[in-house]
């Protein structure tokens, strides 16, 4: 599968997918659903970039959680 390749990849080229997915992001059209669908895209490269490191890809999620509340 492609995460199964991703995973096997060098770090570099999964950091640098996460780069060209951003700018992705950067260049969609506003409003659009094909900017959601780029953000998917990053949020998803990005998660399998922390996976790679051994991170748990969803702990951005606790991130943001504990910002929200104000801790």
């Amino acid at each position: 599968s492609y995460t199964a390749r991703l995973l096997g990849s060098p770090r570099a080229y999964v950091a640098r997918k996460v780069g060209e997915e951003a700018a992705e992001v950067l260049t969609e059209e506003p409003g659009s659903e094909a900017l959601v669908g780029e953000v998917a895209d990053l949020w998803f490269h990005s998660m399998v970039l922390l996976h790679r490191d051994g991170l748990d890809p969803l702990a951005p999620l606790e991130v943001l959680r504990r910002r929200h509340a104000g801790e």
